[in-house]
């Protein structure tokens, strides 16, 4: 390599660190903006909950302290009534949790304000908060998750974990995933077979990754496996990278019927003697259904060996 070449690449290795800094120093200002926008959002709706309280003013003098507060300050966007509604409903819904209010400098604005209108409980919202950080959300995503009950689905399939799968692997997989699912993204008849939801599926397949959660990577449709003689087919493969282990996901356009469980266990064996590599995580095995008897899910699922 010529002393030009080398001069070359020494630069652009100086460049391209020189980019890196200036990218993560925006990212650090932007952050602590962030946080202080928050922090004076939070100033003001407490500023006017004491207002409120000790005068007899009502909340009409929202509308007048919008107005005052435009006149002063025309190029903010920050002081209409709806957003100094914003923030005093921001204040009451925190004022007395703490582990909260360290939080919720953390997301934008407008997070919190969905966050806050649509939250039943601290717990709700510290969930709603923790997935927009983990998953980097933008509002409109959340607003998704939100919508579709998130927080009450996740967590809440029926499964076999605990007995399947080694703590605190267990924990995580069953944090994963949903019960039920909303799919109502795609649409098919009542009567379609499995095929023609598949199919909308894989088409939808960026929608149907984010109901799934975080981590799922689509490995292939009716994916093929050889035992002997015979050729096995999977609805859907998928690989999870946090889990760091195959997901193998059967449709069924139907109730659960216990012998859906027995299949499932068998794809599950072939896939870990057919793909698992020995630094994967065992197999786990989801079966989406219209419906389901919770009773006669967990008895299926009682002597099956596998996640």
């Amino acid at each position: 390599m010529s002393k030009e070449l080398q001069y070359l690449k020494s630069y652009k290795d100086w460049l391209n660190d020189i980019k890196l800094k200036i990218r993560v120093s925006r990212m650090k200002v932007a952050l602590a903006a962030n946080a202080e926008l928050i922090l004076f959002y939070w100033e003001l709706g407490k500023d006017i909950s004491e207002k409120l309280i000790q005068t007899s003013w009502g909340s009409n003098v929202l509308d007048v302290l919008a107005k005052d507060l435009k006149t002063e300050f025309p190029e903010s966007t920050g002081f209409s009534r709806s957003n100094l509604y914003n923030c005093l409903k921001f204040y009451s819904f925190y004022k007395n949790d703490l582990i909260v209010q360290r939080s919720v400098g953390q997301i934008p604005w407008r997070h919190n304000v969905l966050i806050v209108s649509k939250a039943s409980s601290i717990e709700e919202a510290l969930f709603y908060i923790s997935k927009t950080l983990e998953n980097g959300w933008s509002s409109d995503v959340l607003a998704l998750q939100i919508k579709s009950g998130l927080f009450n689905r996740n967590g809440k399939s029926i499964n076999n974990f605990k007995t399947t799968l080694p703590n605190p692997n267990s924990e995580l997989v069953e944090q994963t995933l949903k019960d039920p699912y909303h799919l109502d993204f795609i649409t098919v008849a009542p009567q379609a077979k499995e095929l023609d939801i598949e199919k909308q599926l894989v088409q939808h397949i960026s929608q149907f990754l984010l109901e799934l959660g975080k981590g799922f990577a689509f490995v292939g449709r009716q994916f093929s496996l050889a035992l002997g003689e015979k050729e096995y087919i999977i609805d859907l493969l998928f690989y999870h990278v946090v889990l760091k282990c195959y997901v193998v996901i059967e449709l069924k356009n139907k109730d659960f019927e216990p012998e859906f469980a027995g299949k499932l266990n068998f794809y599950l064996t072939l896939v870990d003697k057919t793909l698992k590599n020995t630094d994967d995580k065992p197999t786990i095995g989801i079966l989406l259904c219209r419906g389901k008897d919770n009773l006669e899910v967990e008895y299926a699922l009682q002597d099956i060996n596998k996640p």
